[in-house]
């Protein structure tokens, strides 16, 4: 385990150096454009090629290999970093730049996840699946907490100069580490089919799928989450930032406590034993999650209970995540991983690019309108009045459409179960 420990700590730590880049680049674009659809773009932008070349580079990455792939897609994506440093210093930033540079980010994480999972796979033994599935939703939950706070204090000490030298100084050590003291075992199959054509590859990852129903229903159901989810994230700075209530901190603040509450439902999973039927436990957190944030968030205007909706929709995440982790592992031969998980990035992802579209399209274009003719009517005293109203408008649609997928995909899945035992 030495080397996944290694493995998972400075990768990490690389993505919170990205991720406090990310956050200060996102408040930077809504300042510049006080649009939510523009600000949504810039996710639109990373996740685009990764949905639309996953399923390729999943091919790919059976063949390559993986130590050398992760490092190749690491240093890529710091030179992106390091192009956004210098369009700052030269006075020349401005959003369609990022929306580019986050385009080729996103097909570098197209190539790099599915051989990261892989590498995982191959670092611990398949009794450690759902620990080490805790362990890095752990990562991620903490990161969630830390990477608006970080960002704030380093943007307020040195401005985003000073974010981006963090970034790229997080990025130095990962690189290293996984250099020079990871080992990362091959796999016979690494070698296997390179007269296979890449197409032909790809279609062995969906032929697996379609074999095995209960992984490809699953991945549509969070694909549907997805769309939920990535709306919401459009959405919640266009409420947050205008609100009187509101503003950078409290966005911070509100974005924090989610990573708070993942972080306790990742250590309930490292400690949790395996449940009776984790088709179940996916199923009914996510039913959890969907309604209680959306519903709680979009009839409060009080930073406090936005901070309670977000405990109580991110605790059940890493409960969902790690049991779909191991359903996947342990369903999927290891030396078709990369194809089938590059399969799956394409089928579960494509609608998060969607919805960050439709989050911002709804607020800008149907939401907002909508609330300024509607005065202090019945939706004035739902969700208020001015700027925001709107967006709290979408959150409440978004908890009607969560229900929704999540009670249509009970009906799919209810003759389907998952356990060891």
């Amino acid at each position: 385990m030495r080397d996944f420990y290694l493995l998972w700590s400075t990768q990490a730590l690389s993505v919170l150096g990205s991720d406090m880049t990310s956050f200060s680049l996102t408040l930077w674009v809504f300042q510049k454009t006080r649009s939510a659809l523009q600000t949504a773009l810039l996710t639109v932008c990373s996740y685009t090629p990764y949905v639309i070349m996953s399923i390729f580079a999943g091919a790919l990455s059976d063949r390559w290999n993986k130590k050398k792939t992760m490092l190749a897609c690491d240093t890529v994506a710091a030179c992106c970093t390091l192009s956004v440093f210098i369009l700052l210093r030269t006075g020349l930033l401005r959003p369609w730049y990022l929306y580019l540079l986050n385009a080729v980010n996103g097909l570098m994480s197209t190539v790099q996840r599915p051989a990261a999972d892989v590498a995982v796979t191959l670092l611990i033994p398949k009794e450690r699946y759902q620990k080490t599935s805790g362990l890095r939703s752990l990562s991620g939950s903490v990161n969630t907490i830390l990477h608006p706070i970080a960002a704030t204090a380093i943007y307020s000490l040195g401005g985003m100069d000073l974010v981006i030298a963090v970034d790229l100084a997080t990025f130095f050590v990962a690189f290293f580490t996984l250099a020079f003291a990871v080992r990362i075992p091959a796999i016979a199959a690494e070698g296997d089919g390179r007269e296979e054509s890449v197409l032909r590859s790809a279609g062995r990852g969906l032929e697996f799928l379609r074999e095995n129903r209960l992984d490809l229903y699953l991945i549509f159901f969070l694909a549907g989450v997805n769309l939920n989810a990535s709306a919401f994230d459009a959405v919640l700075p266009a409420y947050i930032l205008p609100h009187p209530a509101g503003g950078e901190t409290v966005l911070g603040a509100v974005l924090s406590f989610a990573g708070i509450a993942m972080v306790a439902g990742s250590l309930i999973v490292t400690a949790m034993p395996a449940p009776r039927d984790r088709v179940k436990v996916i199923l009914l957190t996510m039913l959890f999650s969907l309604t209680t944030d959306n519903f709680l968030m979009s009839l409060t205007d009080s930073p406090v209970l936005w901070c309670i909706a977000q405990i109580l929709g991110y605790l059940p995440v890493p409960l969902m995540s790690a049991n779909l982790d191991v359903i996947l592992r342990s369903s999927i031969p290891v030396d078709m991983q990369g194809r089938v998980y590059a399969c799956r990035n394409t089928l579960q992802f494509f609608t998060i690019p969607i919805g960050h579209l439709l989050g911002g399209w709804m607020v800008d274009r149907v939401c907002e309108p909508l609330m300024e003719r509607a005065g202090d009517g019945f939706l004035g005293a739902c969700f208020g009045q001015g700027r925001g109203s709107g967006a709290a408008l979408m959150i409440f649609i978004l908890g009607i459409t969560g229900l929704t997928v999540c009670l249509v995909f009970m009906r799919i899945l209810r003759n389907y179960s998952y356990s060891e035992n």
